[in-house]
């Protein structure tokens, strides 16, 4: 491959935890082999649970045509980052990326978790660098491949109020005096005051005995099991409650669905987490994109490291309804197919393209680097190298692509199914 290819083809690398979904029903799975990652098998009867394209050094990206590292072939190759992302983001120079594009394949809840802001990342980093293992921070935003479930965000105060008011077990768990000053103020609008007194709330439950929460959990199950109907909790709330007690016994995270909104998303609708957001996805296929980094501090619904302290210190306890996380698609650009997602960050977007086959869809040069999942059907990607010359790539399901800054490029569908791909960038 020449120094000064512009477009060409990564190989992703897979993550196997355990809430993946297993064998060929796993998206991740299903892309993975497809894109022909060398050595790799798809094993019925284990999980595959994300799929990670970028330069992230925990499972960096290579290029497929020589297995170099794809952030060694940047470095040397900068112009493909271009001028102005090297130097707005630090890491650019050296070949890094400022996003990490991923696919999730979910079969069972993920931990309670947040991410931290860049302040607190380089803290923990520096004190825990085998657990926080950058000092960055990882906005992200979540797009649906398939019907998608999660918990995101603290839900409205008085929606809090009520379903302490209307379970009992989770009340008892909360000291006397912070309860009184939830209710007081959960008809008020969000002020500091209620921030204040959320986060009371939520650190006496994260932090409540073992003692006291397993026996209220098993009551609150007991009682969903044998007279749902009776309960004026709503189904969806009993179903998810019931569920995460299958998935992680006993475990303290079972509790906060009645904190945390509860969403349901359609493929094509998009959810933001900014720093200090509290969440857990639940079930489906997703694609996701974040800043590049791989911090989470963990609370609840994990075998993993729980960091109860920081997360409860990091978070913003802001609420509200769930919409507020909703990432609204618009056109990338006027009159063209493509979708364009836009969160309010620096480090990315993410653009969906559906064509049909024979068409064709021209798309402008973006000031930086772009990775493209070719997630159905087939086509091709066009586009002209510095000295003018035309050059195409043929591209097919699971295909990974890697587009150079600066780079107009054409993508056209001819197989049977068309061609729908996912394009993350970034721009300055």
């Amino acid at each position: 491959m020449p120094s000064d290819a512009h477009v060409f083809k990564i190989i992703p690398t897979i993550q196997q935890y355990d809430w993946g979904k297993r064998g060929n029903d796993a998206k991740v799975a299903q892309l993975a082999a497809a894109s022909k990652i060398p050595g790799f098998e798809v094993e019925k009867d284990k999980p595959y649970a994300e799929l990670w394209m970028g330069t992230h050094p925990s499972s960096p990206s290579k290029v497929k045509e020589t297995g170099e590292v794809l952030s060694d072939y940047l470095a040397r190759n900068q112009h493909l980052v271009g001028l102005p992302i090297t130097s707005k983001f630090e890491d650019a120079g050296r070949g890094n990326l400022p996003f990490l594009f991923k696919i999730l394949s979910i079969a069972k809840a993920l931990s309670i978790q947040s991410h931290p802001d860049k302040e607190t990342a380089k803290k923990l980093h520096e004190q825990s660098p085998q657990i926080y293992k950058d000092p960055n921070h990882k906005p992200e935003m979540t797009l649906a491949l398939t019907d998608f479930e999660a918990m995101c965000g603290f839900r409205p105060l008085p929606d809090i109020a009520r379903n302490l008011k209307e379970t009992p077990e989770l009340a008892a768990l909360i000291p006397p005096s912070t309860l009184e000053s939830f209710y007081a103020v959960s008809s008020k609008p969000h002020s500091d005051e209620s921030k204040a007194i959320l986060k009371d709330l939520f650190s006496s439950l994260m932090t409540t005995p073992a003692e006291k929460f397993v026996p209220a959990i098993q009551t609150i199950v007991s009682r969903y099991n044998s007279s749902p109907d009776s309960s004026p909790t709503p189904a969806t709330l009993r179903s998810l409650v019931l569920r995460l007690s299958q998935q992680f016994p006993d475990d303290i995270g079972i509790l906060c669905p009645y904190i945390l909104n509860h969403l349901y998303l359609k493929p094509g609708q998009a959810i933001f987490l900014g720093a200090g957001e509290p969440h857990a996805y639940v079930y489906g296929e997703a694609l996701e994109c974040m800043a590049n980094s791989d911090n989470v501090i963990r609370a609840g619904l994990t075998p993993k490291l729980r960091d109860v302290p920081n997360l409860v210190a990091g978070l913003t306890y802001e609420c509200g309804e769930v919409s507020r996380h909703e990432i609204q698609p618009a056109t990338f650009e006027k009159d063209k197919a493509s979708v364009l997602y836009d969160p309010p960050i620096e480090e990315f977007s993410v653009v969906k393209v559906e064509l049909k086959k024979g068409d064709e869809e021209k798309q402008r040069a973006v000031d930086g680097p772009s990775i493209a999942i070719v997630t159905s059907g087939g086509g091709k990607f066009e586009w002209s190298e510095d000295k003018g010359d035309q050059k195409s790539l043929e591209v097919s399901h699971g295909d990974v692509v890697f587009i150079g800054a600066a780079t107009p490029v054409a993508f056209s569908a001819t197989g049977e199914d068309g061609l729908t791909l996912y394009r993350a960038l970034v721009e300055a």
